[in-house]
């Protein structure tokens, strides 16, 4: 008997390397996973890219005890900037992510040529639900036009039922990208689905709560996570018990930039779902998130990203989501195309 989404699986890991890596005949392709990745992805990429031609090689890793700079002391960090140096992809699977560590810096500072894409914790069900099954041609337009919207406004407001009310400046000139998921270019790309930046950090005021996940240090939340900013840093954690592992965390690093906005971004991937693994809830229909601590131009310990479901967003005072539904008339449009509502 096939195992769950064995077909769907290989179409996806074909969509993958054919369609956003485009590689080609030739080309070194890494794949880095942990002991805590999905092995069934991690094999149906390889095997899809040496259908293609290319040279997969992958390389498992002990799963570290932290993500980014944190995870440094457990990677074998001169091996693996050697290997990537040489690669003209790679694609990340590791559950404990790379991504911002000192390795990741090394690589993307040395190897110019090199396509990254950021998959972290992928495995069979999300790869098939938010890579395998999208439309990416719609998305593309859905995701360029909420982007120009945004790129235009220089004050914004942000709540959701959860009681996040949060207000902020954007720069300009402004710095904004979108993720459609394509790694055929030079430099570091994310999943389908995302569009991020850095506000004025000394604008950011108000409340931020978390009710959907917070990775790392908790994942899925039972209950939701109130930070009070101002200036941009958090000056109050409130909430139960997970609260107080989270304020708890952030602190341990002894590191003021770990109590410190680092960006925002909206979630539209049609196919995601709250699972507890970032890459998918940071792209929950709908939604913000908020990363915290390191951050290019600004270096923190760590980083953690946290998910506020149900966004509602004003744009120099008009309203464009409500309760993480489109009422801008032409994202409503393309967003019902995508099956959202």
């Amino acid at each position: 008997m096939p195992k769950l989404y064995e077909f769907e699986l290989g179409k996806a890991a074909d969509i993958l390397t054919r369609e956003l890596f485009k590689l080609k005949e030739g080309e070194i392709f890494v794949i880095t996973a942990d002991t805590e990745s999905d092995e069934r992805v991690v094999e149906a990429t390889a095997r899809a890219a040496f259908a293609l031609g290319a040279k997969p090689m992958v390389i498992w890793l002990a799963s570290p005890l932290g993500v980014g700079k944190a995870a440094d002391p457990m990677l074998p960090q001169e091996a693996l900037v050697g290997a990537l140096k040489g690669a003209d992809a790679w694609v990340e699977f590791n559950n404990e992510w790379l991504l911002y560590s000192t390795t990741y810096d090394i690589v993307m500072k040395e190897n110019k040529k090199l396509r990254y894409l950021c998959l972290v914790g992928m495995n069979a069900d999300m790869m098939v639900r938010c890579i395998g099954r999208i439309d990416y041609p719609l998305l593309g337009k859905f995701l360029e036009k909420i982007t120009e919207l945004t790129k235009k406004a220089k004050e914004m407001r942000i709540t959701t039922p959860a009681g996040c009310d949060v207000t902020f400046r954007n720069p300009e000139p402004m710095r904004i990208g979108y993720s459609l998921g394509y790694a055929d270019t030079p430099g570091s790309h994310m999943m389908a689905g995302q569009i991020g930046w850095a506000p004025v950090y000394e604008t950011i005021n108000g409340k931020i709560v978390f009710d959907g996940s917070v990775v790392p240090p908790i994942g899925l939340l039972r209950e939701p996570i109130e930070l009070t900013v101002e200036r941009g840093e958090i000056v109050k954690i409130e909430g139960g018990k997970e609260a107080v592992e989270f304020d708890t965390w952030l602190r341990s690093f002894n590191d003021p930039n770990m109590l410190k906005i680092a960006h925002i971004c909206y979630g539209f991937n049609p196919g995601a779902k709250l699972t507890g693994d970032i890459v998918e809830d940071e792209r929950v229909w709908g939604c913000v998130e908020w990363g915290i601590g390191n951050f290019p131009g600004r270096p923190a310990a760590s980083h953690t990203d946290g998910i506020c479901l149900n966004a509602s967003v004003w744009l120099d005072g008009e309203q464009i989501l409500d309760k993480g539904k489109c009422i801008h008339p032409e994202l409503a449009e393309l967003a019902k195309k995508l099956g959202k509502q």
